[in-house]
């Protein structure tokens, strides 16, 4: 599709005038992704997303109950076999054109070794989650779904508090595109590709007992 797109432009009559409009537009929102990393502060959750800054609103306590259950989870798995890094909402991911704070991330050791105590701004993740909510679910889905395959992020999962299932996306590298891996429901297990070790009930990433239960497995 990007081929049959850059074919097309190139037929463009007007190119040179298409390009000088897109170069015109790319250099105000590089100035306004700047002004937008000098004003935002350490207690706002915001994302610089094609040109504009989304400002998120406060979650629902499903929402932020399956946040906390997969960190409560992953990230002693993470520290245990000295895998890497997991971070949680307030990590800021800076890609290309857009800046994103995933729900929940997770870089290899390779990577985050790399990361010192001050960096507010960091590389795309090897795993990313993204809880679902009707604010956040088209962003989740469109932009972010393309933008973390181009980036190399290598698994995504959309998890779905309201249904209590994940869709969990595997990354072809040749294509950058995700591809399904499966979907799963409160009775099934998940394996993470990315961390090693992390397999865990999905029932466990919406109750908080049962994310107990799978905390103390994986030790």
């Amino acid at each position: 599709m990007a081929t049959l797109d850059l074919e097309q432009l190139m037929e463009a009559p007007n190119l040179p005038l298409l390009i000088e409009e897109a170069q015109a537009a790319l250099k105000a929102e590089a100035e306004k992704r700047r002004a937008f990393y000098n004003t935002i502060t350490e207690d706002q959750k915001a994302e610089f997303i094609n040109g504009k800054i989304i400002m998120n609103s406060p979650v629902k306590e499903r929402h932020w109950t399956t946040v906390g259950n997969i960190v409560g989870m992953l990230r002693p798995c993470a520290i245990k076999n000295k895998l890497g890094r997991v971070a949680s909402e307030k990590a800021l991911i800076s890609l290309t054109r857009n800046d994103y704070e995933p729900d929940v991330c997770f870089w290899r050791a390779e990577k985050a070794n790399t990361f010192t105590s001050e960096q507010m701004q960091h590389p795309a993740p090897d795993f990313i989650v993204e809880v679902l909510s009707k604010g956040t679910a088209k962003r989740d889905r469109g932009i972010k779904f393309t933008d973390y395959a181009a980036h190399g992020a290598s698994e995504y999962w959309l998890v779905n508090p309201g249904k209590q299932t994940v869709e969990q996306y595997t990354l072809d590298p040749e294509l950058e595109e995700y591809e399904l891996a499966g979907t799963f429901s409160a009775g099934d297990f998940i394996d993470c590709k990315q961390v090693v070790g992390f397999r865990i009930p999905v029932r466990a990433m919406f109750n908080e007992q049962a994310s107990v239960e799978a905390f103390i497995a994986l030790l």
